[in-house]
C-alpha cells in the first residue's frame, strides 16, 4: 500500500466529541505506522493545518453536527481535498431523521410513524400526537446522533415532563415507539457486510448503552435470525445505502417485531471506538480493524 499523508478530524462542536475523540484515537492507532498522520481539531486552526500539513486524505472521525451532517464536507469539496464516508448531499440527508425518513417512506422501507414539532415554547397538540401515534412515543433531536436527547414517553405526563428538556432544539421528533428487538447493519462500500443484535439492559441502546463499558449491553453476532429475515434486514440497509447515495461504510439501526423490520435511522460516519459495532461486525466476516481502516481510506482515494 503507497503511504499517504492521512489528517484525522476529530472533537469538533457537537455533543458527540468525546465520541469523536475516541475514534479519532484509534484510528491514529491503528494506521500511524503505515501512513503520515496529523490529528486535527477543526476547533483550532483547522483551515491552518490543512495548508501546512497538504493531506492526500482526510479522515473524517467527527460525529454530530459539523461533522456528519454535510457541513465539513462541503468545505473539504471547496478544497478539492479528498476525505472518508459520505458526500454532502447523503451526510445532510441521512442526518436529518426527517428527510431521511422521507425517503424511505416514499421508497417503501418501513420507518416509525411521526410528527415534526418546531418549537416547544408554543402549544403543544396533545390530541394530536395521541390520535396520531399513541402511547408510547418516542422524542428525539432531527439531527443529533448516539441517541443523545431521546427519551421514551409512556403517556401524555411523561411526555409533558420530557418535552422540557428538548428547549434547546428550535425541531424535533415525536415518532411513535416500536418494541422489538434491536438489529444494526453494516455496508461496506456496496456490500452487506452483515448485522449484530443488541440486547441493552436499560430501556433502549441510548448513550450510555452505546458507550459505557459498565452497561451491559449483550452483544449477539451472528443474530438470530432467519436464513430470510437475516437477508431482508441486509437488503433493506443496502437499499437505504443507495436510497441516500452514501459511500464507504454505513450502519442502518432496526427495530424487529412482529416480524416486520423498521429502519429507524443510517448512520454515515459510525464509530470507530473499542465498542463500535462496525468493526464488531467487520471482525465477525474477517476484516480486522486495521484492514477496517485501511479500506476506507483506499475508498476514499478513488475519484468520484
Amino acid at each position: 500500500m503507497k503511504k499517504k499523508r492521512i489528517l484525522i478530524l476529530g472533537g469538533g462542536y457537537s455533543k458527540e466529541r468525546p465520541i469523536s475523540l475516541k475514534s479519532a484515537k484509534a484510528v491514529i492507532k491503528s494506521i500511524k505506522k503505515i501512513h503520515k498522520v496529523k490529528f486535527c481539531d477543526p476547533c483550532h486552526n483547522f483551515l491552518k493545518t490543512i495548508k501546512n500539513f497538504k493531506p492526500d486524505i482526510i479522515f473524517n472521525a467527527l460525529h454530530g453536527r459539523f461533522g456528519e451532517d454535510g457541513y465539513i464536507q462541503s468545505i473539504l469539496e471547496t478544497l478539492e481535498i479528498r476525505y472518508t464516508h459520505s458526500g454532502v448531499i447523503s451526510s445532510m440527508s441521512a442526518m436529518d431523521k426527517e428527510i431521511s425518513k422521507k425517503i424511505f417512506l416514499k421508497n417503501r422501507i418501513l420507518t416509525p410513524s411521526y410528527l415534526k414539532i418546531k418549537n416547544v415554547s408554543k402549544n403543544i397538540n396533545f390530541a394530536k400526537i395521541k390520535n396520531h401515534l399513541g402511547y408510547p412515543v418516542v422524542i428525539k433531536p432531527i439531527n443529533e446522533g448516539s441517541s443523545l436527547d431521546v427519551f421514551i414517553c409512556s403517556d401524555k405526563l411523561s411526555l409533558s415532563a420530557n418535552l422540557k428538556k428538548m428547549k434547546n432544539y428550535n425541531e424535533f421528533l415525536v415518532e411513535k415507539f416500536i418494541p422489538g428487538r434491536e438489529i444494526q447493519v453494516a455496508i461496506m462500500g456496496n456490500k452487506k457486510l452483515g448485522a449484530i443484535e443488541l440486547r441493552p439492559k436499560r430501556k433502549f441502546y441510548d448513550y450510555k448503552a452505546k458507550y459505557q463499558t459498565n452497561a451491559k449491553t449483550e452483544h449477539i453476532i451472528p443474530v438470530d435470525l432467519s436464513k430470510k429475515n437475516c437477508e431482508k434486514v441486509n437488503k433493506i440497509a443496502l437499499k437505504a445505502h443507495k436510497l441516500l447515495g452514501c459511500r464507504g461504510v454505513t450502519r442502518s439501526d432496526f427495530k424487529f417485531y412482529k416480524n416486520k423490520f423498521y429502519l429507524l435511522e443510517l448512520n454515515t460516519q459510525p464509530g470507530m471506538t473499542n465498542l463500535s459495532l462496525v468493526p464488531e461486525i467487520a471482525a465477525h466476516k474477517g476484516i480486522d480493524f486495521k484492514s477496517l481502516i485501511n479500506w476506507i481510506i483506499e475508498d476514499a482515494s478513488i475519484k468520484r
